[in-house]
């Protein structure tokens, strides 16, 4: 018998579980990956190639999510990938995000991702207050707040920056210590802020992000 032949790579890997809701939305956002587009994909293999070169050389991947605020998309991409990456089983990723200035992460998108599966804790209620995200059980919390990019939480030297609002990629032309860049932009959902769509357009950013992240690091050869 002719082996079956596997025409994407996602299909011959096996998964580690996430949170039961979180994984819901994983599989349910996973459905959608054929509809990304060929621009998109060809942005997302950025991603997915720095991923998977350090992987191969055994080197741990770090990687910062920055947005000008970083008060919404970066968070919401940081704790995508690190979950994805966790998912899909490629090892030592350490996903961080920060911004050109510190702000604080918004309580609207810590909304949007506990309504899509994530566990988050808030920590104190400083003005900036820090978060404790869960997304699998077998894994301790990511911390969440908002920061510099360079501050030194996160790790400053041989990362990818990956800029993910246009307003950081075109005013911040050089990020310190980064051996890559990916312009990986998403609007904002703040320009909704108030209105009657405000939870849809928060939610709607959410699963683009997760669809996106998750269908990068779902390429990753190992």
């Amino acid at each position: 018998m002719l082996p079956v032949a596997v025409t994407n790579y996602r299909d011959m890997i096996k998964t580690n579980p996430l949170l039961p809701a979180l994984q819901s939305t994983a599989n349910n956002l996973a459905k959608h990956f054929t509809a990304i587009s060929p621009a998109r994909r060809e942005l997302l293999q950025q991603l997915t190639a720095f991923v998977e070169q350090r992987v191969q050389a055994g080197q741990v991947v770090h990687l910062n999510f920055i947005c000008t605020h970083n008060s919404r998309r970066s968070h919401l991409s940081q704790l995508w990938a690190q979950a994805a990456a966790y998912h899909y089983k490629v090892p030592n990723v350490q996903a961080y995000s920060g911004g050109t200035e510190a702000t604080a992460f918004n309580p609207r998108a810590v909304k949007a991702m506990m309504e899509a599966g994530f566990q988050i804790v808030k920590v104190n209620d400083a003005d900036n207050p820090v978060y404790e995200v869960t997304f699998a059980d077998e894994i301790n919390p990511v911390t969440a707040f908002s920061k510099k990019y360079d501050d030194p939480f996160n790790h400053n030297k041989d990362f990818a920056a990956v800029m993910t609002c246009s307003h950081a990629d075109e005013n911040c032309p050089v990020v310190l210590g980064a051996t890559a860049r990916i312009a990986l932009t998403y609007d904002d959902p703040k320009e909704f802020d108030g209105t009657s769509v405000e939870a849809e357009k928060y939610k709607e950013r959410v699963e683009e992000i997760g669809t996106e992240i998750l269908y990068a690091f779902s390429q990753v050869r190992r």
